[in-house]
């Protein structure tokens, strides 16, 4: 099992190359990213968008970029469009946000005809490496879905398990994070953690070990879980962490960043092929670590519904 992001760049070596399709890709991180991803041998990629800007960032911070195909597209909006089409006719097998507004891309990846939608719920799925944790934490939903029911955060854990089971973890703990470890009826999410649990124990959520309602401390702290007597196999051990909403994971997702100085990466999942999206004030490591993580769910998908 991955534990660490050295780990995840050394398989994605491995793994790779493939080719990633840049949206809208005139940004100094994301061509640092992709150029480092290039020079590690993890990805290709196609830059679509503004190519005399592309050029002119690459030529002021003397980044060799010919080894890239670039797409001229001055227009967000097609760039995206392109960006996907790129992905669902098999000349690429990850998309990536560069500067662009999630949206826009979001808009190009939905689209009935050309995009790469499928039936099942896109999800954001944050990975974190944090200083004294002896594993990776996944931690959903942060930038996708708003308020979810009970149905969409099934779907939005077994997303989560996708992610963790192309980083090794073959069942991975969940935990369903609330303000507090019991059920109470005045707080929903509390009694959606209870039945994703009974979905789990009912065979209706496979591939993971579902616990919840849980506090945060109960699911990261061992020390924490024994102080108030939780007994769970979840309970200090989480892998996943469901968010009861968006606020609070992007919350969760910032303070890694800003206060933990943690190192984090992030990728929509739920698709055809991942889609590395991160925000536009994300550093190029932030990026790369999310492109390498969209080789190795690239690699599990392998054999999939795009044309080639």
């Amino acid at each position: 099992m991955i534990r660490k992001f050295q780990e995840i760049l050394k398989t994605a070596q491995l793994k790779g190359p493939k080719t990633i399709a840049v949206a809208v890709a005139e940004n100094l991180e994301v061509l640092l990213a992709v150029k480092n991803a290039k020079d590690l041998g993890i990805a290709d990629a196609i830059l679509v968008g503004n190519e005399e800007k592309i050029r002119q960032i690459a030529q002021e911070n003397q980044m060799d970029i010919d080894g890239f195909t670039i797409l001229e597209q001055n227009d967000n909006i097609e760039a995206c469009r392109t960006a996907v089409q790129l992905v669902s006719k098999g000349k690429a097998q990850v998309l990536m946000k560069g500067m662009v507004d999630t949206a826009i891309i979001l808009k190009a990846v939905l689209d009935k005809e050309n995009g790469l939608r499928t039936d099942k719920v896109l999800s954001h799925v944050a990975v974190a490496d944090i200083d004294g944790y002896d594993r990776l934490f996944y931690i959903t939903d942060s930038a996708m879905n708003i308020a979810p029911d009970l149905n969409t955060k099934k779907q939005i854990i077994e997303n989560g398990i996708k992610v963790a089971n192309a980083l090794g973890n073959e069942k991975p703990k969940v935990a369903c994070v609330c303000a507090t470890e019991k059920v109470n009826p005045k707080m929903q999410v509390t009694i959606d953690a209870a039945e994703l649990v009974k979905l789990n124990e009912t065979g209706q959520l496979t591939g993971c070990i579902v616990a919840g309602p849980l506090a945060f401390d109960n699911a990261v702290s061992l020390e924490a879980a024994k102080h108030k007597g939780i007994k769970s196999l979840v309970a200090g051990h989480a892998d996943i962490l469901v968010m009861p909403f968006i606020e609070a994971g992007n919350i969760l997702y910032k303070s890694i960043v800003f206060f933990a100085r943690g190192k984090i990466a992030g990728i929509i999942v739920g698709a055809k092929a991942p889609i590395v999206l991160t925000s536009r004030a994300d550093s190029d490591i932030v990026k790369l670590n999310s492109i390498a993580i969209g080789i190795l769910m690239a690699s599990n998908n392998e054999g999939g519904c795009c044309e080639k």
